[in-house]
């Protein structure tokens, strides 16, 4: 037997408690997984406080990632005593996930652990620091160039936020960071190698089709208005990668920036990035990533405090990585 958090509905309302299970009623899977740890995602909090519609069958264990150690396997790319680690596939959401001290999952779900991390390192970064990557590799992609001026990052204090920032100031990038606490996260976003903090309210203002041209890159995790107000003011020939809708999954914008000003909006999935991608990720992470980010960012939490740190992850009181400890 062993504890997973366990969430059941009852009466329209999702309701969270620990619970002692056993393997046989785990999912099916390739991979049998001792998990070491997991992470708190802002889909994971929707999940667990039930603010969003992200589970339809329960019972379920949420954790849409973790990191841990192969028990037993079927599949002859990984053995028992193998360190991996998974992020996305829709795990925590329709296959049981990882708040759980353990885990039945599909070997083509799975990467080896990066070397250079151990498992509380990988849940450190986790689906949050995976998306902040495929991010900035997109900007990569799309040639902006640290000398082509600001970057700007939105939701800057959240999980994906804080480490777009350290990965961007890490390769030379001009950060403008976005956080709706600037007294409270601003130090140590500049810590992490923000060169200015902009206070959310800035971006509060219904957005007019196209706005002073400022950004040569954005990173955007909220979505909505915010979105659509970063978009009116990207440079000619910038690009912007979305992948958050904290703010809401609407987009009240026009095409102007895309026509007159030649604007890119790169959107970014890393729940089915396939697995090349993942790897090439995970390789770039370990690189870029200083230990002054995995000393700075992230708090430890017990299973047990999971419930708690979901609702304040949705309420925006959630600052850098929560890591849960299994």
């Amino acid at each position: 037997m062993f504890n997973a958090l366990i969430l059941n509905q009852e009466e329209k309302r999702t309701i969270a408690a620990i619970e002692q299970i056993d393997e046989s009623q785990l999912p099916e899977g390739d991979v049998l997984i001792e998990v070491d740890y997991s992470s708190l995602n802002f889909k994971d909090g929707l999940a667990i406080t039930g603010k969003g519609k992200i589970i339809r069958n329960f019972p379920m264990v949420p954790g849409i990632d973790l990191a841990g150690t192969v028990i037993s396997s079927e599949d002859n790319r990984y053995q028992a005593g193998e360190k991996v680690v998974l992020t996305g596939w829709g795990v925590g959401e329709n296959h049981w996930g990882g708040m759980a001290q353990r885990a039945r999952l599909k070997a083509d779900w799975l990467v080896p652990l990066p070397q250079g991390l151990d498992s509380k390192k990988a849940m450190m970064v986790g689906t949050a620091g995976f998306t902040a990557m495929l991010c900035v590799q997109a900007l990569l992609d799309a040639g902006v160039k640290p000398e082509a001026g600001e970057v700007l990052v939105t939701g800057a204090s959240g999980g994906v936020g804080s480490v777009a920032v350290t990965l961007l100031a890490q390769l030379g990038y001009k950060v403008a960071a976005v956080t709706g606490r600037v007294e409270q996260n601003g130090p140590l976003l500049e810590k992490l190698g923000a060169s200015r903090i902009i206070d959310r309210s800035e971006f509060a203002e219904p957005a007019r089709p196209l706005e002073k041209q400022i950004w040569a890159g954005a990173v955007d995790t909220v979505g909505s208005s915010v979105l659509a107000k970063v978009l009116a003011q990207m440079d000619y020939n910038s690009a912007v990668a979305a992948c958050g809708l904290a703010g809401g999954f609407d987009l009240p914008t026009t095409v102007m920036p895309f026509i007159l000003r030649n604007v890119r909006l790169q959107g970014i999935d890393s729940v089915s990035c396939p697995f090349e991608k993942r790897i090439a990720a995970w390789e770039k992470l370990t690189e870029l990533l200083p230990d002054s980010y995995f000393e700075q960012a992230c708090t430890e939490v017990e299973l047990a405090e999971a419930p708690k740190y979901a609702e304040d992850i949705t309420n925006g009181q959630v600052t850098g990585r929560v890591v849960i400890k299994l």
